[in-house]
C-alpha cells in the first residue's frame, strides 16, 4: 500500500507590506559640526525646551503613592535631571528633561502661566521622548493637569491629582500603547469619569528621538501622530470607552418575562414514536470477526526490549538509588514483522449502531419570539456634544513608575495652533532626528544578513498591534487590521495542514499485507498482479508470503 501526500502549495496574501521611504534629505554619515541650540520664537500657552532658567518653572513632587494592591505606600524618590543626551546627541547644547532612576516612582510639574481653556478650540499636544537606555517596562506620559481652586500644588503632584488629559506611550510586558485618556464630568452629578481610547497605537520605543503629537478639534474629532506620522483618528463621541453620553433609554429592571413565555422557536414532536428496531444500547464499534492475525506476527517478542548496550553508570548505587533498569529500544525483530506482542483483533464499525433515539423537532405553535425587557427613558442620560471643551489646564506634569532610567523628555508645547506646532517641531525633532539616524546607520550598519531579521520583526510589530487591540475590541481588530487577521487565518491553515501531514508521517505504517491476511480475499490488486504475470504464481506459496509480507512492510518507508 502506497502513502501519496500531496501538500498544496499555500499562500498568504499578505498586506503586511512595510514601505520605508528613505527622505533624500537625510545624509547617511555622520554630521561633524552639530548645529547648535537656539531657543524658538514660537508662543504657546505652554511651551518647554528646557533652557538653563528650567527649575524655576518645574518642581519635583515630594508626595507619596499608596498601590491599590496591599496598601503599600512609595514615595517619589526619582531623580530628574536636565542635560544633553549621551545617546545619539543630535543638537548641540540642547538638554532635556531626564528620568535619571531606574525602577523608582517619578514626579514633576510645571504650572502654566495661565489656565488653559480649550472651549471651541483646537487643542494641541506635542514632545518628544528618547529612550537612551531602550524601555522593558515603564511609561513615559505626560498629564495635563485639571485647574482648581486652590491651584495646582507642586509638592503635593501625585497619581491622586486631577488630570484633564493623559497622552503619551507606555509599555510593560505585554502592554505597549499610546495613552489617549481624558476625564469627563457628568453633568447631572458632577462626578468625574475616564474616557478610555478603546483601540490605541503602539509605542514606538526607540533610543531616537520620537516625536508624539494629540490633535483635538472642536468638532469632537481626534488624531495621534508619531514622527510627523498619522497613526490614529477617531471621534471622542465614537471611540472611547465608557462612552460619553450614557444611551436615551435603559432596560426597565421592574420588567420580568411572563412565566408562559414561549421562547423556544422548534419542539419535540408529541406525535413521534420510537422505532421497535431501534436499539439504543447498540454499541459504536464490534469485533471485526473476519480479521485474522497477519503470518509472521510475533507474539512472544515484545515491541520494545532493553538496550543490549547499556550499561549501569559506574556511580549508581542500588542501596540508594534502586535497581538500575536499563533504557528500552524498539525490538529489531520487529521491524521487519507485521507486528508484535499479543494480536488483538481489531473493531469495525457497528452497521447496527444508531445511538440514542430523539423525537425529530416540529415548529412550536406557542412560539412568541424571544423575550427583551421593554425600555424605559434612562434617568441618568444626558447628552454632551461638545467633550472636546475639556476641563482647564493648570499645569503639565510627568507622574511615571520606569525600570529604565535616562529618559529624555523635552520640546513640550501645548497650544491651539497646529500650524505653531508643525513648525517647532520641524525647527527641533526634524533637525535632530535626521542626525540622530545617521549616527545611529554609522554605528549599526545595515547588512544583507540584517534584513530578514528586520521584515519578520516588522510582521511582528503589526501582530502585536493586532492582538492588543483584539483584547479590547475583536470587531474593531479585523476592521483595523484585516491584513493581519486574514494572515493569521492562513497561517492556521497552513499549520493545521503541515500537523495532518507530520501526524501520518510519524504514526506507525499499516501493513499491506494485515488487511490481505485478514480476510483471505485476493484484493483488485492482487488479481491484477497474478493476470500480469502468472510466473510468480508457480512459486513456493510459503516463500513468496513471506516475501510479500516483508516487501509490503517496507511499503510505506520506500513511499
Amino acid at each position: 500500500m502506497k502513502y501519496n501526500f500531496r501538500i498544496p502549495a499555500l499562500f498568504i496574501a499578505s498586506a503586511l507590506v512595510v514601505s520605508t521611504c528613505a527622505d533624500s534629505s537625510e545624509s547617511t554619515t555622520i554630521v561633524d559640526e552639530k548645529p547648535e541650540f537656539k531657543p524658538t520664537k514660537i508662543k504657546a500657552p505652554f511651551l518647554e525646551q528646557f533652557t538653563s532658567d528650567w527649575s524655576s518653572r518645574w518642581s519635583p513632587s515630594s508626595a507619596t503613592k499608596e498601590t491599590k494592591e496591599g496598601g503599600e505606600t512609595f514615595s517619589y524618590v526619582g531623580k530628574w535631571e536636565v542635560e544633553e543626551p549621551h545617546v545619539y546627541p543630535g543638537i548641540k547644547d540642547d538638554k532635556g528633561l531626564i528620568m535619571k532612576s531606574a525602577a523608582a516612582h517619578h514626579a514633576i510639574s510645571a504650572r502654566l502661566e495661565k489656565p488653559l481653556d480649550n472651549k471651541d478650540k483646537t487643542l494641541v499636544i506635542q514632545y518628544e521622548v528618547k529612550f537612551q537606555d531602550g524601555l522593558e517596562c515603564g511609561g513615559a506620559y505626560l498629564k495635563l493637569l485639571t485647574e482648581s481652586e486652590k491651584g495646582i500644588q507642586a509638592v503635593e503632584f501625585s497619581d491622586k491629582t486631577p488630570y484633564t488629559i493623559m497622552f503619551g506611550p507606555d509599555k510593560c510586558g505585554s502592554t505597549n500603547k499610546v495613552h489617549f485618556i481624558f476625564r469627563h464630568k457628568n453633568p447631572l452629578t458632577g462626578l468625574y469619569e475616564e474616557k478610555h481610547l478603546k483601540s490605541t497605537p503602539s509605542a514606538t520605543i526607540s533610543k531616537l528621538s520620537t516625536l508624539y503629537s494629540l490633535i483635538v478639534r472642536p468638532n469632537n474629532t481626534f488624531e495621534i501622530r508619531v514622527n510627523n506620522e498619522s497613526v490614529k483618528t477617531g471621534a471622542l463621541l465614537e471611540d472611547f470607552t465608557p462612552p460619553v453620553n450614557p444611551p436615551k433609554e435603559i432596560d426597565d429592571p421592574s420588567d420580568k418575562k411572563p412565566e408562559d413565555w414561549v421562547d423556544d422557536p422548534k419542539m419535540d414532536d408529541p406525535d413521534a414514536k420510537k422505532p421497535d428496531d431501534w436499539d439504543e444500547d447498540a454499541p459504536y464499534e464490534i469485533p471485526d470477526e473476519e480479521a485474522k492475525k497477519p503470518e509472521g506476527w510475533l507474539d512472544d517478542e515484545p515491541s520494545n526490549i532493553p538496550d543490549p548496550e547499556a550499561k549501569k553508570p559506574d556511580d549508581w548505587d542500588d542501596s540508594e538509588d534502586g535497581d538500575w533498569i536499563p533504557p528500552s529500544v524498539p525490538n529489531p525483530k520487529c521491524e521487519e514483522a507485521p507486528g508484535c506482542g499479543k494480536w488483538e483483533r481489531p473493531n469495525k464499525r457497528n452497521p447496527d449502531y444508531k445511538g440514542k433515539w430523539y423525537p425529530p423537532k416540529i415548529d412550536n405553535p406557542k412560539y412568541k419570539g424571544p423575550w427583551a425587557p421593554r425600555k424605559i427613558p434612562n434617568p441618568d442620560f444626558y447628552e454632551d456634544l461638545t467633550p472636546s471643551n475639556f476641563e482647564k489646564i493648570g499645569a503639565i506634569g510627568f507622574e511615571l513608575w520606569t525600570m529604565q532610567s535616562n529618559i529624555l523628555f523635552d520640546n513640550i508645547y501645548v497650544g491651539h495652533s497646529e500650524e505653531d506646532a508643525r513648525e517647532f517641531a520641524e525647527e527641533t525633532w526634524g533637525v535632530k532626528h535626521s542626525i540622530e539616524k545617521a549616527a545611529e546607520a554609522a554605528e549599526f550598519p545595515e547588512t544583507e544578513d540584517e534584513t530578514p531579521s528586520s521584515f519578520f520583526e516588522t510582521i511582528q510589530k503589526h501582530v502585536n498591534e493586532f492582538l492588543e487591540i483584539f483584547y479590547d475590541d475583536p470587531l474593531e481588530a479585523f476592521k483595523e487590521k484585516p491584513e493581519v487577521a486574514g494572515g493569521l487565518g492562513g497561517l492556521v491553515v497552513i499549520l493545521f495542514l503541515l500537523l495532518g501531514v507530520l501526524l501520518n508521517l510519524l504514526s506507525p505504517p499499516k501493513k499491506a499485507s494485515a488487511s490481505h491476511k485478514k480476510t483471505d480475499e485476493p484484493t483488485p490488486d492482487d488479481e491484477d498482479a497474478d493476470n500480469k504475470d502468472d510466473a510468480s504464481a508457480s512459486k513456493d506459496d510459503s516463500s513468496e508470503g513471506k516475501g510479500a509480507a516483508k516487501k509490503r512492510s517496507k511499503t510505506p518507508k520506500d513511499t
